[in-house]
């Protein structure tokens, strides 16, 4: 059950970083430091004004937001008509740069954000389970479903469903690729700044905290199928459940590296990921 939860939290992280590139076609590696920095501003959000992170949620969503708008506007856009591999090197340039900002600003100290439920749990039977968990998984679900409906059924989802497609004949009927561009690349980021507020009551905000989810939320991405949003959600749950069992089994170092091996085992079967492009929204 812990796994689900855990899973729950994965996906959300990775639906962002999917929809950024099934439809923008660029592989963020600085998308853990968007998770990092929307981390930072929960912290300074309950240590200042004493904000709880699900209160500073929307602050945290519309902050990463616009530094994802302002990375595809001020960084990728410029560097479209370029090979593919600026646009990578961008992003890692990127990463380093706001991994190093954060050491700058706060240091390598480990913040937590103590709230009144962080150490609350509710049985089921035997079974106990975190209640900042729960929280993060009901928002990371709500969050998906408000995601589906709004890629589905709102005129904005479809324009982004259309340029995704094809961004060519998207162009010829009218929509403008380049805006689709920084509107997903910033709702890919708030989507992140959602799981950095839900995570914040049960993870430390420090500078390379990005390093430690960033490479699962590639390897949900990749199992799932890259721009497969059901892919995303199903990859996350799965790694998620994997982590805990190999957790229970063995220890927290090695449940990441059974992760890793189911990410390779599905990688060799299946190159295209567990749902392709099947169930691209």
């Amino acid at each position: 059950m812990s796994g689900i939860l855990l899973g729950g939290i994965y996906a959300l992280m990775s639906i962002g970083l999917n929809l950024i590139f099934g439809v923008v076609k660029v592989v963020n590696f600085a998308h853990g430091e968007f998770l990092m920095i929307g981390m930072y501003i929960a912290y300074w959000a309950f240590a200042l004004y004493g904000l709880d992170p699900y209160v500073s949620l929307p602050l945290v969503a519309l902050s990463i937001l616009a530094l994802g708008a302002l990375t595809q506007g001020l960084i990728i856009n410029p560097l479209l008509k370029t090979k593919d591999i600026n646009q990578v090197l961008a992003t890692i340039g990127l990463m380093i740069f706001l991994e190093n900002l954060a050491l700058f600003l706060w240091k390598s100290d480990f913040r937590s954000v103590l709230t009144a439920y962080s150490a609350a749990s509710i049985s089921m039977g035997e079974i106990r389970l975190s209640l900042s968990r729960i929280f993060a998984f009901a928002v990371a679900m709500s969050t998906a479903i408000v995601l589906y409906f709004l890629l589905t059924k709102t005129d904005v989802g479809r324009r982004i469903r259309a340029v995704a497609q094809d961004a060519e004949a998207a162009e010829l009927m009218g929509i403008d690729h380049r805006r689709i561009y920084i509107a997903t690349f910033g709702l890919g980021g708030a989507l992140v700044g959602v799981a950095a507020a839900a995570m914040s009551p049960i993870y430390y905000a420090f500078p390379t905290v990005g390093a430690l989810f960033g490479p699962t939320a590639f390897i949900v991405v990749v199992l799932g199928g890259l721009g497969s949003f059901i892919g995303a959600m199903i990859g996350g749950l799965i790694i998620g459940i994997v982590e805990s069992i190999a957790g229970v089994l063995t220890n927290a170092e090695l449940a990441k590296a059974f992760a890793f091996a189911i990410f390779l085992l599905v990688l060799f079967r299946k190159p295209t990921g567990l749902f392709g492009e099947r169930a691209r929204v």
